[in-house]
């Protein structure tokens, strides 16, 4: 796989993982690194970061209709009420990555989502970087940033779990915060929040 910019039948330049056609290249072309606005969507993404975390994007986002179904949109106030009758059934639920310790964090992110003073979007925008990365091949992304530790930080005194700088860094490129997207990709500085 190359670590540049990859052109496609179509002429158009993307990021390498984007760069086949399918549910990865919808995803890179139209959603990643775009601004989400409202708690509920930024849950949302944080849910499936958390969810991502030792698996591959691509099961997750084949996955994505499912989770949404399971965990009743995502909606936090929902989520938050879940007592374990809804936990058994999201455990015996094959469309979604049933691993308990994910199921149980998104559980305790929708409890302190909902304690907190303030908006989870706002408070994840707060940690947007003064300058952005610029890289031009895959190898040049960082994992994480002095930004996403101190979100990950952040989240935590909230009582949020599963909100790793790792994970944090991905979630920080999902909704714009930081644009990944290689130079020469067409995507690259398309996101409204990042700059």
């Amino acid at each position: 796989m190359s670590s540049g910019p990859v052109t496609g039948e179509d002429g158009i330049a993307r990021c390498p993982w984007g760069a086949t056609p399918g549910v990865m290249q919808d995803y890179h072309d139209t959603e990643w690194g775009m601004p989400v606005s409202g708690d509920t969507a930024v849950f949302e993404r944080l849910t499936l970061e958390a969810f991502q975390s030792g698996l591959s994007w691509s099961t997750i986002l084949n996955k994505r209709d499912n989770f949404r179904a399971a965990f009743d949109g995502f909606d936090p106030e929902i989520v938050a009420a879940y007592g374990a009758d809804k936990v058994a059934a999201l455990m015996a639920d094959a469309g979604i990555v049933r691993n308990r310790l994910k199921v149980d964090a998104t559980i305790v992110n929708a409890r302190a989502l909902l304690a907190m003073d303030g908006s989870l979007e706002e408070l994840v925008r707060s940690f947007a970087p003064p300058v952005q990365p610029a890289p031009r091949t895959t190898g040049e992304l960082p994992g994480r940033s002095p930004e996403s530790l101190a979100l990950s930080k952040a989240l935590k005194k909230q009582g949020f779990t599963f909100v790793g700088p790792t994970t944090m860094y991905a979630l920080m490129e999902a909704v714009g915060i930081v644009d990944t997207h290689l130079v020469g990709c067409h995507r690259r500085g398309a996101g409204t929040m990042a700059g």
